[in-house]
């Protein structure tokens, strides 16, 4: 089984700007934002039509005008000794404050209006609220309706909410900086080798499927597509998070974006652009940014139950307020209740940590299609291996050699020389091992024969590599040292070769499925994590029982047809365990979307990447253990998040409706931005920690939360 990552078909929404990955010219990504990434207290449409950039230009505006409204408050004059007087200088807060109202705070008034006609009030219509209460104020005390010095406190409240949504936009898009550190993978142009043979450099849009591309040492691979001429070690670290080099040889597929280490290549193009399996990795990383999980959800209902907690307190502090004959105290207790009780924190703390986390993920290999997948996955009490491809390589090697009369070097060597012209998976498997051990003997006279075996003269003497059924055939019997050694392999299932001289078995070979190196470190995390490790397989009892020995797997289903191992998976539920399934294949994929938890191995078909939740780019056991520590991370994080988000209105509401004011404490409705604002940022630095947790660490038992 190969293991470069598997193109995956389009899930997410990728459109214009750069037809390479869906990211636009300017650096941001066209994964269409219409409410999907924030939804709830972000709300439909929150930041539609302004971009971090704005929000910056208008935070610079404001800051500007209001330096003169603030400066000019008698309020402030009084509190810091000093006096101004100037003709027009009353002019200056209503002038400069009504600019700062329509102009400033037009993205809040505008968001409010969306929210209303979605009918999901939120975070926007609060602060709409907010602004439009001190606005109005303001304008009737320059009226001489009331008595409050509000211009300044307008203007600053503008200005601490415009920074405020500046920086919480540019976090998120730190986060989802992902999408074009991936599109950045490609080189911009790639050399094409023309009819000439020469190598042309041409734009990385103009490639075609077909086209050869010539890779440089040090160069990235422009495109999709299989090496047609030359080896080299290739870097796929950023595609598969693993850091040491993969051998690439002629006939093998490599990917866009990973780097030839040591030496040149030529390149075979069959996939370009959003056909590639680094624009397929992008989508499902834009696709895991804006999709939803449990916490989200419990954050939306949360930010809209705050709408209305903070619409009351605000009307009830203004009835409170007027009551008892304070109306400046009305109106200044109610814009404070609104502006501390804004959801900003408690919208930023889940989508955040859902960028940060699939951004990590991706980085470490992980693919997240499913963010419900990735929450779920920190309480799966089993996991279900697929043999064949997942813990196993899929293709068979040299586990056993015995020799009669002569070294098992020699045996390996004949064997090798006797296979080479063979293109049967067994014996590719001799002359691999024969390569890296003994290298292969010079053989001439190569023949097959049909069934039993191969045949072929070396230095002069006849030898033949087959089974029992050559050994049938030629009427051999085993020498006594090689029948106990072939029928101990035979009970484990592996297949047992013999090497014939003349008319003597000289030696025998056994071959089995390899068993992933990284299988058995998996597997030893997952039990260290209080995991239940299960293995499913169609193989035979003693080959599954083998493998299931060698690896320490807790349980073994085994002879199981594809389409019962769906109902294995159900099994399994039934005993109350949440499960996990890890597969690769066609006939995983019913077993794949039943399982609690889908993880389809990345080398894997299609068929099984649709039907998981969570894709491995690489196929390395180990990255299941990656993944069950960012589901722990990721829901900690979020829940820390969200009980400070929501948390801190317990103390700040009553504290804003002036409940202490008897004992000399009072928040004006500026303070109120500040502080609404910091714990916007204390939730955007807790999240950004999210990015210190080592996903390939030692494996620790951390079941829970």
């Amino acid at each position: 089984m190969a293991t470069e990552p598997h193109h995956t078909p389009a899930t997410g929404d990728i459109a214009g700007g750069d037809r390479r990955l869906g990211v636009a010219h300017d650096g941001r990504s066209n994964v269409r934002d219409d409410g999907g990434a924030h939804r709830g207290a972000h709300t439909v449409g929150k930041h539609a039509g302004h971009h971090t950039e704005a929000f910056r230009r208008r935070f610079w505006w404001c800051l500007l005008l209001s330096t003169p409204v603030v400066a000019t408050s008698h309020m402030v004059m009084e509190w810091f000794g000093y006096e101004l007087d100037f003709a027009g200088m009353d002019w200056i807060g209503p002038v400069f404050g009504s600019v700062i109202f329509f102009w400033g705070g037009w993205p809040f008034l505008e968001g409010g209006w969306r929210e209303v006609k979605a009918r999901r009030p939120g975070m926007m219509l609060l602060i709409a609220m907010a602004i439009t209460v001190a606005y109005s104020a303001s304008i009737a005390t320059s009226l001489d309706a009331f008595d409050l010095d509000f211009w300044w406190e307008l203007a600053a409240l503008v200005t601490i909410m415009l920074l405020g949504h500046w920086q919480e936009m540019k976090a998120l898009g730190q986060a989802q900086d992902a999408l074009t550190a991936l599109a950045a993978l490609l080189p911009d142009e790639a050399e094409r080798i023309g009819t000439g043979g020469s190598a042309e450099p041409v734009a990385i849009d103009d490639l075609r499927q077909g086209d050869v591309v010539l890779v440089r040492a040090g160069a990235r691979v422009p495109a999709d597509g299989e090496i047609v001429d030359g080896s080299a070690e290739l870097d796929e670290s950023m595609i598969t998070g693993e850091s040491k080099p993969v051998a690439r040889d002629v006939g093998e597929r490599v990917v866009a974006g990973t780097v030839s280490t040591d030496s040149a290549i030529r390149v075979l193009v069959d996939a370009v652009g959003d056909e590639t399996a680094l624009a397929g990795i992008q989508r499902l990383v834009a696709q895991a940014q804006s999709s939803q999980s449990r916490a989200q959800v419990l954050a939306d209902r949360a930010a809209a139950l705050l709408f209305y907690v903070a619409t009351g307190a605000a009307a009830i502090t203004a009835v409170v307020w007027v009551l008892l004959g304070d109306g400046d105290e009305a109106v200044t207790g109610a814009v404070t209740v609104l502006v501390i009780s804004c959801p900003h924190a408690l919208g930023l703390a889940i989508p955040l940590t859902t960028s940060i986390s699939s951004a990590l993920a991706a980085r470490n290999g992980i693919l997240v299609k499913d963010r419900l997948a990735l929450e779920r996955s920190r309480t799966v009490d089993a996991f279900l291996f697929d043999k064949t491809g997942t813990l196993t390589k899929g293709a068979h090697s040299v586990v056993g050699v015995a020799a009669a009369g002569v070294d098992e070097s020699e045996v390996l060597r004949l064997a090798g020389g006797v296979e080479s012209d063979s293109e049967h998976p067994l014996a590719r498997a001799i002359v691999a091992a024969a390569a890296e051990r003994s290298g292969a003997a010079a053989a001439v006279g190569f023949r097959s024969i049909t069934g039993r075996g191969v045949e072929a003269t070396i230095e002069g003497a006849a030898y033949a590599v087959g089974g029992p059924a050559l050994l049938r055939e030629r009427s051999l019997d085993q020498p006594a040292q090689l029948a106990d050694w072939a029928q101990g392999w035979r009970d484990r299932g592996a297949a047992v070769l013999y090497l014939v001289r003349d008319r003597r078995i000289i030696g025998g070979l056994a071959l089995e499925d390899e068993i992933r190196p990284e299988a058995r470190a998996a597997i030893d995390d997952l039990h260290a994590m209080g995991r239940r490790v299960v293995m499913i397989t169609g193989d035979a009892r003693q080959v599954a029982d083998a493998v299931a020995d060698d690896l320490g797997v807790d349980e073994v289903f085994a002879e199981v047809l594809p389409e019962d191992k769906s109902a294995k998976v159900a099994e399994l539920q039934a005993r109350g365990l949440e499960v996990a399934m890890v597969g690769d294949g066609v006939n995983d994929a019913p077993a794949l979307a039943r399982a609690d938890v889908g993880i389809a191995i990345g080398a894997g078909t299609d068929v099984a990447i649709e039907s998981a939740g969570l894709i491995l780019a690489g196929s390395d056991p180990r990255a299941v253990t990656g993944i069950i520590r960012l589901s722990k991370a990721a829901y900690r994080k979020s829940l820390q998040n969200l009980w400070w988000a929501a948390g801190y209105n317990v103390v700040a509401i009553p504290l804003a409706a002036g409940a202490l004011r008897w004992a000399g404490i009072t928040m004006p409705p500026a303070l109120a931005a500040v502080l609404m604002s910091v714990s916007t940022i204390v939730v955007a630095l807790n999240a950004q920690l999210l990015r210190r947790v080592e996903l390939r660490g030692p494996a620790l038992d951390q079941r829970g939360t």
